[in-house]
């Protein structure tokens, strides 16, 4: 996102700012990266479900479009029972911060969480907001299978 787009939002709560340094704690625990270098795991993500419970996830990278973290951590919400994810954010390894998500996970998200909030960077710092605020005018995939 540039600095010249916004995107009205929310700020943090303070279990949406624990979500981030989760996020942040779990790239930088498992990170292959060397500083200022490449790696495989250089994006965590962590997702919040309705009851509380917080689910992390890292990238997979490879030049063929390896998962990103937000479709790992959601993956991973979802194996461990959390059916109702509400909140999901990515950040990048060494301290990078939190990171916009992609246009993939963006339209993945919407297809299957379209009530889920995301954290972003905005011009006056991170907020969270809507995943159709993110992806206006998206792809109904679901509609178009009815």
């Amino acid at each position: 996102m540039s600095a010249d787009q916004h995107i009205a939002g929310q700020p943090l709560s303070i279990i949406e700012q624990e979500l981030v340094a989760f996020a942040a704690h779990s790239i930088d625990e498992v990170t292959d990266a060397h500083v200022g270098g490449d790696g495989v795991h250089t994006m965590g993500a962590a997702v919040l479900d309705a009851s509380g419970a917080m689910y992390p996830g890292v990238n997979f990278y490879h030049f063929t479009g390896g998962p990103c973290a937000e479709l790992v951590a959601l993956g991973s919400a979802r194996a461990n029972g959390a059916y109702d994810p509400q909140v999901i954010v990515a950040v990048g390894n060494e301290g990078r911060g939190i990171k916009n998500p992609c246009g993939r996970c963006r339209q993945i998200m919407a297809d299957n969480y379209p009530w889920i909030r995301v954290i972003v960077v905005q011009p006056e710092g991170p907020r969270t907001v809507s995943i159709n605020a993110l992806l206006p005018l998206n792809f109904d995939w679901n509609a178009e299978q009815a």
